[in-house]
C-alpha cells in the first residue's frame, strides 16, 4: 500500500513547486544547507518535475479535437465553448498523466488480475529514466566499493541488502545509490552491458509480505516486480520484456535463495 508523504516530504514538495511564502522558503533553504539527504530529495523532485514538463507541455499546443466543436448552435455562447475546451484539455491532461503512471499491466507468473498497478512500477520507471542516462554520475557508490555499498544501503533501509550477480546475462554491476521512495529510504543498483545498455534493480519497503511475479511497461521502460518479506523489488530497463525477463528471474531466484 502506498504510504502518505511525511510532513517533511510535503514541505520539500511545496518548496520545489514554489508554493511556500518567502519566510518558509528561506527556512527550507537553511535546512537544505545542513541536510544532504534533503538536498538529494529536492534534486530528485526537480528532475521529476522537469521530465513531466517535457512530456506534457507539448499537449498545450495540440488542436482541439474536431468532435468537440461539432453540433454548435447558430449563435454560440463563446464563454461556454471556451469553458468546455478548457475542461477537455484538463481531462486530456489527466488521461495522459494517468496513462504514464499506470502503463500496461500484464501479469506473468502466476496469472492473476490486479485492479491497479503497484506504485513501485512508477517509481522504478522514473528512477531508470532519471539515472540511467547519466554519464559521469550514474551511481553514488561504485562497484569497486561493493562492501561499503552493501553496508550503507543495509543500514539506511534497516534490512540486509543482497547484490545479485548478472554476469551470465552479460551485465556488470556499476554500483548503487540511496534514493527516496514514498515508503521511505530505497535502494537502487545499476548494471550495464558491454554496449552501454543499462538496467536497474529498485528496492523499497512494502506493507505486503509477498506477491506474484508481475510485468508492466511505462513509456518504453519494461518493469518486472514482486514483493518478498515486506520488500518490494523491481527490475527495469528500456528493452523488450523477453530480454529483461531472464535477468529478472535470475535476480528473483538469487534474492529468494
Amino acid at each position: 500500500m502506498k504510504q502518505p508523504l511525511t510532513p517533511e516530504q510535503e514541505r520539500l514538495h511545496a518548496y520545489v513547486d514554489n508554493q511556500l511564502d518567502s519566510a518558509d522558503a528561506q527556512d527550507v533553504e537553511n535546512y537544505l544547507t545542513e541536510d544532504q539527504e534533503a538536498c538529494r530529495q529536492v534534486d530528485e523532485y526537480r528532475q521529476i518535475n522537469s521530465l513531466l514538463k517535457q512530456l506534457y507541455d507539448p499537449m498545450l499546443n495540440e488542436p482541439i479535437p474536431a468532435e468537440l466543436l461539432e453540433n454548435r448552435r447558430p449563435r454560440p455562447n463563446y464563454r461556454r465553448i471556451l469553458q468546455q475546451m478548457a475542461a477537455a484539455v484538463i481531462l486530456l491532461a489527466i488521461g495522459l498523466f494517468s496513462g504514464f503512471y499506470l502503463g500496461l499491466n500484464q501479469t506473468l507468473v502466476p496469472m492473476t488480475v490486479k485492479k491497479e498497478i503497484d506504485h513501485v512500477v512508477t517509481e522504478a520507471a522514473m528512477a531508470f529514466t532519471v539515472y540511467a542516462p547519466e554519464v559521469r554520475h550514474p551511481v553514488e557508490v561504485s562497484a569497486s566499493e561493493q562492501d561499503h555499498l552493501v553496508s550503507w544501503l543495509s543500514k539506511r533501509m534497516g534490512r540486509q541488502i543482497i547484490i545479485p550477480h548478472l554476469e551470465t546475462h552479460d551485465m556488470q554491476l556499476l554500483g548503487g545509490r540511496l534514493i527516496s521512495s514514498d515508503d521511505g529510504p530505497g535502494a537502487l543498483l545499476m548494471y550495464e552491458d558491454e554496449h552501454g545498455q543499462r538496467i536497474i534493480l529498485y528496492a523499497c519497503h512494502s506493507t505486503e509480505n509477498s506477491s506474484a511475479f508481475h510485468y508492466a511497461k511505462q513509456n518504453e521502460v519494461s518493469v518486472f516486480y514482486w514483493v518478498d518479506d515486506a520488500i518490494e523489488y523491481a527490475i527495469a530497463g528500456d528493452m523488450r520484456k523477453e530480454r529483461l525477463r531472464p535477468m529478472a528471474e535470475s535476480v528473483y531466484n538469487q534474492l529468494n535463495f
